[in-house]
Formats: structure tokens, C-alpha cells, sequence
């Protein structure tokens, strides 16, 4: 249970800091797009060293499929871990909300992710699942790159962070950036409208992304002894 707990706990940590500063700073016009990406991967590079002994740290479920496809975890903690994640992700938004009504902010905006008119750049269908995809690729093969030598293990929740803080650099003006299931539903839910009809986007393309980078790994990347 100590698993489920820190991925929980650290998922919600990633959501409220994340889609927190997005959606108060980032909505206010007073952080940039960089402050956003920052916040995403501070909040990684704080919940890595706090939880990632115990967890690893996935909070994000296509993280936790990636594992799952590289044989890091069981079927039984990836589905656990999820959920996990998932109620995480829910608790996060919900206490994001209670602080934008207390602070008397509009709480229809809450960092949820999208294409079309949702785009900072209009950015249509295709270009949202091929961004989520690549952007989702590159942040999971980096995870599972630097996590595979324990000679790294002193410095890999900086490099995961700061892979998640480049990502978001180029990720937030096309689609806010996903690459994370989890992350996208709790927003798109409380939101609803258009936001939770594209969410489906963010599901997919995180997890295909995902795939894609484990299999690579597997077979173009990892040594023998791994």
C-alpha cells in the first residue's frame, strides 16, 4: 500500500503545482509559458527524491505502462498504480479549486488540455496526437534511459524533471502539454464542455507514446543485464 500511497500523493503534488500554476499564474498573465513548464518539472524533480524510493516516482500512468511493457512492474501495480494516479490527479484539481473560489478566480480554468480552439496556435486533431505522441516518447525513453543504471540514481529525478520542464517549453503553446493521462482527466472532467470531449486525445497519445518509447528501448537501447 506504501506504493499506492506515494504514487497518490505524488500525483496529486504534480497536478495542483502543475496545472496550479497554469491555471492561476499562467491564466492571470503572470508566469510565462517557462514558469508553467518549470512548475511541472520542479514538482517532478521534488516528488522523485521524496517518493521515488519507494514508488518510483511514475505518477503518470503512461509512465507506469512503459514499466509494465520493460517487465519494472507487475500487472497488479500497474493497475494499481493508475488508480492511484487517477485519484491523485482528482484530489490535486479539487484542491486547486478550493483555492482559485477562495481567492475568487474564475474555477473554469483549470489547466485542461486541447487543439482546435483550445490551442494557443489553433492546432488541429492530427497535430495534437502527433505532439502528444512525440513529446510523450521522448519524456518516457529519457525515464527509462537514465533509471536503467544505478550509477544515475543520485541524478535522474533532475534529468526526469527537467525532461518534463523541455517538453512542456514546446508542448504548452500547441496542446498545454499532457503526456500524462492523469493529469489530463481530472481537468477535463471538472471542466467539462469541449475540454472533456478532446480529452480522449490525452489519453491516447500519452499511452501510444509510451509504448513506442518502451519497445524502442527494449529492443534498440537496453543491455543485456538490464
Amino acid at each position: 500500500m506504501k506504493k499506492y500511497l506515494c504514487e497518490f500523493v505524488g500525483t496529486l503534488v504534480l497536478v495542483l503545482f502543475g496545472c496550479g500554476t497554469a491555471a492561476i499564474g499562467g491564466a492571470e498573465e503572470l508566469i510565462s509559458n517557462v514558469g508553467v513548464a518549470l512548475a511541472f518539472g520542479l514538482a517532478i524533480v521534488a516528488m522523485a527524491y521524496a517518493i521515488g524510493g519507494i514508488s518510483g516516482c511514475h505518477v503518470n500512468p503512461a509512465v507506469s505502462l512503459a514499466m509494465l511493457i520493460n517487465k519494472k512492474i507487475s500487472v497488479k501495480d500497474f493497475c494499481f498504480y493508475v488508480i492511484a494516479q487517477i485519484l491523485g490527479a482528482f484530489a490535486g484539481i479539487g484542491l486547486l479549486l478550493v483555492l482559485k473560489h477562495n481567492a475568487g478566480l474564475d474555477t473554469s480554468i483549470l489547466g485542461a488540455n486541447g487543439y482546435g480552439e483550445l490551442s494557443g496556435v489553433n492546432l488541429g486533431l492530427g497535430g495534437a496526437l502527433t505532439t502528444e505522441i512525440i513529446l510523450t516518447f521522448v519524456f518516457v525513453l529519457t525515464i527509462l534511459g537514465v533509471t536503467a543504471d544505478k550509477k544515475h540514481e543520485a541524478i535522474a529525478g533532475l534529468v526526469i524533471g527537467l525532461t518534463l520542464t523541455f517538453v512542456h517549453i514546446l508542448g504548452i503553446p500547441l496542446t498545454g502539454t499532457s503526456v500524462n493521462p492523469a493529469r489530463s482527466l481530472a481537468p477535463a472532467v471538472f471542466v467539462g464542455g469541449e475540454a472533456l470531449k478532446q480529452v480522449w486525445v490525452f489519453i491516447v497519445a500519452p499511452f501510444v507514446g509510451a509504448a513506442l518509447a518502451a519497445y524502442f528501448y527494449k529492443f534498440a537501447l537496453k543491455k543485456e543485464e538490464d
